[in-house]
């Protein structure tokens, strides 16, 4: 990519946020209150708290589901910023980590991935080389909840 395409990458992603955490700040823990006033009732927005170690899913504007996650151990990171789904592998085994299983896999930011993980124990504490880590369960889920409403009307927000 050009630089300046990348400095406009950068702008939107920057601009989407902001949009997306005004949104969100305006959320309670009540699963059926309105988050927005888009109108936009088929749009998904993964947030990913990493201070929190959770994931907060809504669907046009409203809070579907919260869960905990895996993200980065020390020595790793966990990049910030806002996405969009890349691609989809629901069987994936990682080429970078021995081999290592990461199902249900929801690549955002190259090799960055929302997947599930057998290390369940693990879940609301960093653990991972840098993906987004769920049970099985949530990752099927989301999977298939992305899969089906398509790529371009999925956010993925990751903050601190």
């Amino acid at each position: 990519m050009s630089f300046m395409t990348n400095r406009i990458l950068s702008a939107f992603r920057t601009a989407l946020a902001a949009t997306v955490m005004i949104a969100a700040a305006a959320t309670a823990a009540d699963a059926s209150e309105r988050l927005s006033t888009s109108n936009r009732s088929h749009q998904i927005v993964i947030r990913i708290d990493v201070s929190d170690q959770e994931m907060t899913v809504m669907q046009g504007g409203r809070r579907l589901h919260s869960w905990p996650v895996s993200t980065a151990k020390r020595g790793h990171v966990t990049p910030t910023g806002t996405y969009q789904p890349q691609w989809f592998s629901r069987n994936h085994r990682s080429s970078l980590y021995n081999d290592a299983p990461m199902p249900f896999a929801i690549f955002y930011d190259g090799n960055y991935a929302i997947h599930a993980t057998y290390s369940t124990g693990m879940l609301g504490r960093p653990a991972s080389h840098g993906c987004v880590r769920l049970h099985p369960d949530n990752a099927r889920v989301l999977y298939e909840m992305i899969w089906e409403q398509g790529k371009a009307d999925t956010y993925i927000v990751v903050q601190d």
